[in-house]
């Protein structure tokens, strides 16, 4: 079993061949990065492992090659600097009139300035396909509305018809033009109807449709959609936040103008890309939208976000610096702000103001979870079990629903301080709460294996997890590692060898496969397994025992036993 979650942006490609060069021939690689070539090269390697800032300062090595300026210009616009990024737009469009990153930078220039038909232009100039193809019927909505064309913005909008799974995104865009429009009927109508296709309330729903009945007088239904996000989002911070600080006045639009609906616009396309395979997608956008309105608080958390998973949590913590304290997402910016923290090894800075937060707010839960993750995380399993109690304690009082999530990381705290018979009834209850949940499954189902309790249901557990995470190489390696533990060694060997395939540089699925390899009389491929095993950083008290195995082989473990 493996808890172990990897989110690891790796160097590949021409970055990686550089990387080896500087490694291996340091004195010949100063030399060449003050070439053109080597400049270029230095820049591709600070692009692909996300140095953006660094990797501008080598292409603008060589200001007049178009490769450099194209990359350059993308590196500027995706650090937000558009006063740079502006002039390399215009010149980008020189090499390349399709760029859509170029026409959308010189939009956003010209909405700023007040140049509707110019923004309009630019709009217009947008590329209807390629990655960037849904900013198009976005662009162009808001840059209509800003020469007052309705009609010609409700087609804009329409476009995103072609586009599979945009339905919500069109229609809750349809609901904010609306209302700034000043069309309340079509407007409630459109917000409806991305309640109807998303099933369930997101937060940014439940609070534009919140502030539109409160502005038409109808406080009780805004108040009734705070509590069943609320319900529906146990302990969340956002409406907790926004319910505390409700003003005895109806608050202001969310849209004051055809500027602030394009924020908004790419704020979401941000949050719709904001997956691992495109993320800097979600970063440029996000840079874009706050550009337009530079106090976006929901951008300014998505970009801190989108930040920190790029290990970029300096620079997290800056934008979070800028929310102030009196903002209804203070409470969300600080809890990112403890994150970041520990990011940078900063662990007892982070806990201390985790538990100033929780004595502060003794009515959330919010900051005591985020502190047993913490201190699972650092391995801190007695004080982590604490802070779940106090969590769940919490959620309990505000008769807030149970959270299956919870009891799953309560669980493993409990199990990993030897408080086994607790640790079973959390994970019983978490498979309560959301039955066939796969980390659960694996984690139960592994323990008991391991523990040699309920075998066959534990091994049933594990094999459900694997159907329904057939990829989770971590999951995979449970299924081989459970049976080892029952003495099928061949069978151990065929699904560690395909957790090595998914995840081939984690230690503890190496050293695994090794023990399988030598209980199935292959010694030589066992003892290459263990070597690669400590090759890839296992931890402290895991090195001994594989140095030992490598010395004189591995003695026969017991199999488990019970029922």
């Amino acid at each position: 079993m493996n808890e172990k979650v990897i989110d690891i942006f790796g160097t590949g490609g021409l970055a990686g061949l550089l990387l080896a060069f500087v490694v291996v021939a340091p004195s010949v690689a100063a030399s060449n990065l003050e070439t053109p070539s080597g400049a270029y090269l230095a820049g591709r390697h600070a692009q692909e492992t996300r140095d953006y800032a660094a990797a501008a300062s080598w292409y603008e090595d060589d200001p007049e090659s178009p490769e450099l300026i194209s990359r350059t210009f993308l590196m500027e616009a995706s650090e937000g600097k558009f006063d740079r990024a502006r002039p390399l737009a215009l010149k980008e469009l020189t090499f390349d009139s399709t760029d859509a990153v170029a026409e959308l930078v010189l939009l956003i220039d010209r909405i700023k300035a007040g140049d509707k038909a110019g923004a309009l232009a630019r709009a217009e100039a947008l590329p209807a396909e390629g990655v960037h193809r849904f900013l198009g019927p976005l662009a162009l909505a808001w840059t209509r509305m800003a020469v007052d064309d309705l009609a010609g913005a409700d087609a804009a909008l329409r476009q995103l018809d072609k586009f599979n799974g945009f339905a919500p995104l069109e229609y809750y865009q349809l609901g904010l033009l609306y209302d700034f429009a000043g069309q309340p009927d079509k407007a409630e109508e459109h917000f409806k109807k991305t309640l109807d296709v998303t099933g369930q309330l997101n937060w940014r729903l439940t609070d534009a449709m919140a502030n539109f009945y409160e502005r038409h007088g109808r406080a009780d239904e805004a108040d009734a959609l705070y509590q069943r996000f609320i319900k529906d989002n146990a302990g969340s911070e956002l409406a907790e936040s926004v319910l505390a600080r409700k003003p005895a006045e109806p608050p202001l639009p969310l849209i004051d103008s055809a500027k602030d609906g394009l924020a908004e616009a790419l704020f979401d396309l941000a949050s719709v890309v904001n997956q691992p395979e495109t993320i800097d997608l979600a970063l440029l956008y996000a840079r874009c939208a706050l550009q337009l309105r530079p106090h976006l608080p929901l951008a300014q958390l998505l970009l801190s976000d989108v930040l920190s998973a790029q290990n970029k949590p300096e620079e997290s913590l800056a934008i979070l610096a800028e929310i102030p304290p009196n903002s209804p997402y203070s409470w969300s910016a600080r809890l990112r702000v403890t994150a970041d923290l520990e990011m940078l090894d900063r662990t007892e800075e982070a806990i201390a103001q985790l538990k100033e937060m929780a004595t502060e707010a003794p009515a959330r839960a919010g900051a005591e979870m985020q502190l047993g993750d913490l201190l699972r995380g650092k391995k801190r399993f007695g004080e982590a079990v604490k802070a779940y109690d106090e969590a769940i304690t919490r959620l309990q009082a505000a008769g807030m629903p149970e959270r299956w999530s919870l009891y799953y990381s309560r669980g493993i705290a409990l199990e990993r301080s030897g408080q086994w018979k607790r640790s079973e009834a959390d994970l019983l209850h978490a498979l309560e709460l959301k039955p066939d949940q796969p980390l659960v499954l694996n984690y139960l189902g592994y323990s008991w294996i391991d523990k040699g309790e309920n075998l066959q249901r534990g091994l049933k557990m594990i094999e459900k997890a694997v159907e329904l995470r057939p990829e989770d190489g971590y999951i995979v390696d449970s299924l081989g590692w459970a049976h080892y533990r029952l003495g099928d060694y061949s069978s151990a060997v065929e699904y560690l060898e395909k957790a090595i395939e998914l995840v081939p540089e984690d230690p503890t699925i190496n050293d695994h496969l090794g023990d399988a390899y030598w209980q199935s009389g292959r010694p030589s491929e066992a003892r290459f397994q263990w070597r690669r095993a400590l090759q890839f950083g296992p931890e402290a008290d895991e090195v001994k025992p594989i140095e030992a195995k490598l010395d004189r082989g591995l003695v026969s473990p017991a199999r488990a036993g019970g029922g």
